[in-house]
C-alpha cells in the first residue's frame, strides 16, 4: 500500500489532520443552501408564515426571520401586507422568465436563421454574452465554398464582435467600466478597439444606430453585421448576426445586407413576445 493510501483514524500517514474548510467559507455556503431551502419551500408551497418555514425545514425563527428579510431585501420573496406571509418575488419571475426567453430562442431562431442565410449568403450566427465572452448558441452555415463555419459553443470577445458590441451597448457606464476592467480590451488586429472611450464611443453608435459592425477587428479579412434580440419586456437576451469575407461585404451591399439582419432580429423579438414602443414622431 502507497503513502497516499494510508489513513488511520482520520489522519494521513504522516500524522497531520486533513486540510479542513474555512469556517467563513463553510458559514456562508450554509446561509446559501438554507436560503435556497426557503426558496423551494415556497415554490411547493404557494405561501408560508416564517413560523412554518422554520417548522418544515427544522430551522431557528430568528434564523428564518434574518433570511427572509434579505430575501425580501432583494425582492426574491414577497410579504403579503395583509397576513404576514411570505410567497416568491418579482425578481425570481425575470429571472425566470429570461430563462426561458434564452430557451426559446433556440427553438424559435432555425427558420429565421435559414432565411437569413438564404438572403444573404453568409453564416447566420445567435450569441449570448456570458462569463464575459459572446457565446454562439446556435447558427445556419453558409453553402458557398468561402465562408465562415458553424461556430456553436465557440467563444468570441465582446469589444471586437458585432455581437458582442450589441450586447455591451446595454451596459450604462459603471457596468462597461467594470466589465472592461475585469475582461480587458485584448487586441486581435490593428483595427480592434483598444480603449475605454473607443468603446464607450462605438456603443454610443451601436445604441443609436441599432445594429453594430465588425470590420475585420477580430480576425483580418472576417467581417460582421449584428442586431439585438430583445425579449416580452424589451430587454436585450441575445445578438443575431451575420459573418463573412471582407471582400463580399463590401460598401456596395452593407445597407441591404444591414437591413436583413436588423430584420431577421426583429422578428425573433417578435416572435419572443416584443412589441417597440410606437414612435411618437410617426
Amino acid at each position: 500500500m502507497g503513502f497516499h493510501d494510508m489513513k488511520r483514524g482520520g489522519f494521513v500517514s504522516d500524522g497531520r489532520a486533513p486540510a479542513r474548510p474555512e469556517s467563513g467559507a463553510a458559514y456562508r455556503v450554509q446561509v446559501l443552501d438554507r436560503a435556497l431551502r426557503i426558496l423551494d419551500a415556497l415554490a411547493a408551497e404557494g405561501q408560508l408564515a416564517p413560523s412554518e418555514i422554520s417548522t418544515r425545514l427544522a430551522l431557528h425563527k430568528s434564523t428564518v426571520h434574518r433570511l427572509l428579510a434579505v430575501l425580501e431585501q432583494n425582492e426574491y420573496v414577497d410579504r403579503s401586507q395583509v397576513s404576514g406571509r411570505y410567497s416568491l418575488g418579482l425578481k425570481l419571475i425575470e429571472l425566470g422568465t429570461r430563462a426561458s426567453s434564452r430557451l426559446d430562442i433556440c427553438e424559435l431562431a432555425g427558420p429565421i436563421l435559414d432565411r437569413l442565410m438564404e438572403q444573404t449568403g453568409e453564416t447566420a450566427h445567435i450569441g449570448i454574452l456570458s462569463q464575459g465572452a459572446v457565446i454562439s448558441v446556435a447558427d445556419s452555415e453558409s453553402y458557398k465554398t468561402l465562408r465562415t463555419p458553424s461556430t456553436v459553443g465557440r467563444r468570441t470577445p465582446p469589444h471586437c464582435s458585432s455581437q458582442g458590441k450589441v450586447l455591451l451597448a446595454e451596459l450604462n457606464a459603471a457596468q462597461l467600466r467594470a466589465f472592461v476592467g475585469s475582461n480587458g480590451l485584448k487586441s486581435f488586429t490593428r483595427l480592434t478597439i483598444r480603449t475605454i472611450s473607443g468603446l464607450e464611443r462605438e456603443l454610443s453608435k451601436v445604441r443609436r444606430d441599432g445594429y453594430a459592425i465588425d470590420d475585420q477587428e477580430f480576425e483580418e479579412g472576417l467581417k460582421c453585421i449584428g442586431a439585438p434580440i430583445r425579449d416580452h419586456a424589451g430587454s436585450v437576451v441575445a445578438a443575431l448576426s451575420i459573418a463573412g469575407p471582407a471582400m463580399r461585404l463590401r460598401l456596395a451591399r452593407m445597407p441591404t445586407l444591414i437591413e436583413s439582419v436588423v430584420a431577421a432580429a426583429a422578428r425573433l423579438s417578435t416572435a419572443l413576445g416584443y412589441r417597440p414602443e410606437p414612435d411618437p414622431r410617426a
